[in-house]
């Protein structure tokens, strides 16, 4: 199929009728008639049945669209990292994109640093998903992306800034006053406890599950958030005990809370990400500086 073929049936896919994926388009609807008949004696068989003036999807059309819905989605990554080309680094403006994690304090804390020295720099910062986080760098449509754990992408280039690790903080009165007192708590020791479940697809919550089986502890998990942040909310208002990273424990409430170390130890690495080929940004290395600087300050044991 020529790359017209498929707007043409993409289009009839989403409308489901010659004219509508003409004005869709913005062709005319005989023009859409014949990319599609030349479309389907190219391919051998129909792609769509004739019925009342619309049009039903084969099963050869149903079996290929998911591919090119796939196409068209590489296609806007195509628009977009042209778009990003186009407009080029703007001297005094700086892109960030964090996890959400590290969006409460760390880059709250480093943002004041940052600003000390480069007080008239326009900063944007996104807080997201690490596989968006991702997927915009290497479209770069950032300068730098804060993240957890490491990332491997032929894209990408990353910079160890530290190593968080996985506590525990549980509602006041649930753990004993010796636990509380040692600050260190045993993943076993939660085994009958309710926890708040994270997501394994986050790659901490895979981590922490896979923590789980090595030490053959299940924990009693009745509620699933995708944030630590939201685990930690669940924690003040006393529902469970979150296990979450060190640095969103920066923003626990000790009125409400105890926060405690948790063994046996599950690290969490805080990595600086930049785009392999977008050029290279003073301002993005003074912030990743300055991230670090935090990072190291705050997980300095007490």
């Amino acid at each position: 199929m020529r790359l017209r073929h498929i707007e043409v049936f993409n289009a009839i896919m989403l409308t489901g009728s010659v004219s509508a994926a003409a004005r869709l388009i913005n062709v005319t609807q005989p023009a859409v008639s014949r990319v599609l008949a030349h479309a389907e004696l190219q391919l051998g068989f129909p792609l769509f049945q004739r019925t009342k003036g619309r049009l039903t999807p084969t099963n050869e059309a149903q079996t290929l669209y998911p591919h090119i819905e796939r196409l068209f989605a590489q296609l806007d990554d195509v628009q977009r990292l042209a778009n990003s080309l186009k407009q080029g680094h703007q001297d005094g403006e700086l892109h960030i994109l964090t996890v959400l994690a590290l969006s409460y304090e760390v880059l709250p804390r480093a943002l004041k640093l940052f600003r000390q020295q480069h007080p008239n720099v326009v900063v944007t910062m996104d807080a997201l998903h690490s596989p968006q986080i991702i997927s915009s760098l290497v479209l770069q449509e950032a300068d730098v992306g804060f993240v957890f754990s490491a990332i491997a992408h032929p894209s990408l280039e990353q910079r160890h800034l530290a190593d968080g690790r996985m506590v525990c903080v549980a509602p006041k009165g649930v753990l004993s006053a010796k636990q509380v007192k040692q600050g260190v708590v045993n993943l076993a020791d939660l085994a009958q406890t309710p926890v708040v479940n994270i997501d394994v697809r986050d790659p901490v919550g895979s981590t922490l599950s896979h923590a789980c089986r090595e030490a053959g502890v299940g924990l009693s998990s009745a509620i699933t958030v995708q944030t630590y942040h939201a685990a930690l909310a669940l924690a003040h208002h006393g529902l469970a005990v979150a296990l979450v990273d060190s640095c969103t424990a920066l923003s626990a409430d000790t009125s409400k809370v105890d926060v405690l170390v948790l063994e046996p130890q599950i690290v969490v690495p805080i990595k600086a990400l930049r785009a392999v080929n977008r050029p290279g940004s003073l301002l993005a290395s003074a912030m990743t500086q300055c991230v670090q600087q935090v990072v190291e300050a705050a997980l300095q044991p007490t």
